[in-house]
């Protein structure tokens, strides 16, 4: 990618993360601290999707940066890629929360705030355009499936995404981390399966790229 491409997405994602930071569609848009546009290289390959940002991430304003995102960091190079590889973002660029007796906690978004918010995630695919979006939970899962989609049950297999880029869905970090005991060991095994695909998806990519094939996009 040339350094006149690269300039140009960084461009236009800092102007829709400002667009996104003046948004005030939903009530979280009042009470967070900041919007959590997202983050990573412009011209990525693999982009990750969560759910929203949490109370670590609405502070520092950045997606992916508590507990789960130390792991998430942990997940990427699992696989041969740093976090500087990939671009992170969420369905919803504010903290979601309720209000639990004067102290904010947080909870999944609704169906209505993705809705609200499904155009700056469609604006970040279309700018970054990667090979591979990776859905991190059920919430991030539905926000491009369905409100039918069970994480349990589809998880592990590619679907077709946005602009028919190749999409896996895997567990997200915060789930795992709340696992214990024989749980922990069979999500650890599913999610190392989930990344494994994810790697030779991007490699038969590459692969196809190189030798000058078109890309097999859906499945």
């Amino acid at each position: 990618m040339s350094l006149e491409e690269r300039a140009r997405r960084e461009r236009l994602l800092q102007h829709a993360a400002a667009r996104a930071d003046a948004c005030r569609l939903c009530a979280i848009g009042s009470l967070r601290r900041n919007n959590v546009y997202g983050e990573g290289d412009p011209c990525a390959r693999l982009m990750l999707v969560g759910e929203g940002p949490g109370e670590t991430e609405d502070r520092l304003g950045r997606p992916f940066v508590g507990r789960a995102g130390e792991l998430l960091d942990k997940m990427i190079a699992a696989i041969g890629l740093a976090r500087e590889d990939v671009y992170i973002c969420n369905t919803v660029k504010c903290r979601p929360t309720l209000d639990d007796g004067g102290r904010l906690r947080n909870r999944p978004p609704t169906p209505q705030e993705m809705a609200n918010c499904r155009p700056f995630l469609d604006e970040q695919i279309e700018i970054v355009r990667p090979d591979v979006i990776l859905a991190l939970g059920a919430p991030a899962a539905k926000s491009f499936l369905g409100q039918d989609f069970q994480i349990t049950r589809m998880r592990g297999r590619w679907y077709d995404g946005p602009h028919g880029i190749p999409m896996m869905v895997t567990f997200h970090p915060a789930y795992v981390l709340r696992q214990g005991g024989m749980a922990l060991t069979q999500t650890k095994r599913l999610v190392w399966e989930d990344l494994k695909a994810v790697r030779a998806r991007l490699d038969q990519i590459a692969h196809t790229r190189a030798a000058g094939e078109p890309a097999q996009t859906g499945m």
